[in-house]
């Protein structure tokens, strides 16, 4: 099952599912087979601006894994104690500016690639934050849930 996944997922990544890829920045590419996997993303990204944690963990597979900044929680209840938190109270400080967007779906499994720019304050100046973000879902009886995310930035 695991080598299935990362076969699958692998896939996904490479652009093997295939159509134009968008060219600039804020245009999106969201195939209509893959609107209920990007809601759930968007979902759980308004229950973490929200600070609605409990909402937020009901996107989440039970085994997801996040990887950010070099480091990872390996399920979904090592996210909510310790980053999830954090991710709150972060959210509440910045404004984001949503950019490019792509979306693919393959059987039961779909990916959601977003940009976006974060301005927050840095000691008193503007600072700004690019950001990247993969999700990778799996659906099954009860819906999409949210198995992966990579969440990387630089300034």
């Amino acid at each position: 099952m695991k080598s299935g996944l990362l076969a699958a997922v692998l896939w996904l990544l490479c652009g093997c599912a295939g159509t134009r890829a968008a060219t600039g920045p804020g245009e999106t590419e969201i195939p209509g087979s893959t609107g209920e996997a990007v809601a759930v993303v968007d979902a759980f990204q308004a229950a973490l601006r929200a600070g609605d944690i409990d909402r937020a963990a009901g996107y989440l597979d039970p085994g997801v894994v996040i990887l950010e900044s070099g480091g990872a929680e390996h399920s979904r209840d090592e996210y909510l104690a310790v980053h999830a938190p954090a991710d709150v109270q972060f959210l509440k400080t910045v404004k984001v500016t949503p950019g490019r967007r792509t979306a693919r779906i393959e059987g039961d499994f779909a990916w959601v690639a977003s940009l976006a720019e974060y301005e927050f304050d840095k000691e008193g100046q503007v600072a700004f934050i690019d950001s990247a973000e993969t999700m990778v879902l799996r659906r099954d009886a009860s819906g999409w849930k949210i198995v992966h995310i990579h969440w990387s930035s630089h300034e």
